[in-house]
């Protein structure tokens, strides 16, 4: 494997699992209500902000695997969407380009 692929699996990885300690340890606290959390994100103007940027690059990474997919026909990178969406962009954005510069067969 070449080594940027691994450097991107290795920051899915981490971007998989650093924010998750965060999410659950919110969640034990504050006894797993998903709408109390959507709440936090808009306590000030600062977190909304970054709630907001985080959205619309979630949603860029979105269009840009659905377009991608479209042309190369790599479903496999399909399941970076889910991961930017349930985990964040943390780990969907060097998923998918983990997934895209795999090897062409």
């Amino acid at each position: 494997m070449a080594p940027i692929r691994m450097m991107y699996l290795g920051l899915a990885i981490w971007g998989a699992i650093h924010p998750m300690y965060y999410f659950v340890t919110w969640f034990q606290t504050n006894s797993w209500d998903l709408m109390a959390m959507v709440d936090a994100w808009h306590v000030n103007a600062a977190t909304s902000g970054l709630v907001w940027d985080l959205t619309i690059a979630a949603l860029a990474l979105t269009l840009w695997i659905m377009s991608e997919v479209a042309i190369r026909r790599n479903w496999s990178a399909l399941v970076a969407i889910p991961a930017t969406f349930c985990i964040g962009v943390s780990c969907g954005l060097p998923l998918y380009l983990f997934l895209r510069s795999r090897p062409v067969q």
